[in-house]
């Protein structure tokens, strides 16, 4: 099988793309360490006013947003990493016995570590 790496690239880049605006709905990247993001309160409200009801609110949302940002976030480095294999050269191979990964797996999955057989492998 031949990887057609320029048609993954351009999956992979396109999917980037969407995680970054939902990543920005729920977060902002950490300006200490840019490659991270950190959840962000769902309004930006002063809430140093407020009640205990829109306080526990506010918390809530915030929490809502770090659980969101964590899922979006573990793909967006799993992208990265696809894209990163392109660059050397080693995408498309499976991590665990280094066989060529297959095509319908990453048609689904363009970022996929792994091929079928060791897709429940950690």
């Amino acid at each position: 099988m031949v990887t057609d790496y320029k048609y993954f690239k351009k999956k992979l880049e396109t999917e980037k793309e969407l995680l970054e605006k939902e990543l920005e709905k729920v977060g902002r990247r950490n300006p200490d360490n840019l490659s991270d993001w950190e959840p962000t309160p769902p309004e930006d409200r002063d809430i140093s006013q407020a009640d205990e009801n829109t306080v526990a609110d506010s918390i809530e949302g915030y929490e809502d947003n770090a659980a969101i940002l964590e899922t979006l976030e573990a793909r967006y480095n799993d992208i990265l990493s696809g894209l990163d294999k392109i660059k050397h050269g080693t995408y498309g191979r499976c991590q665990i016995c280094g066989e060529e990964i297959e095509v319908e797996r990453l048609e689904a999955n363009p970022s996929a570590r792994t091929c079928k057989q060791h897709m429940n492998t950690k």
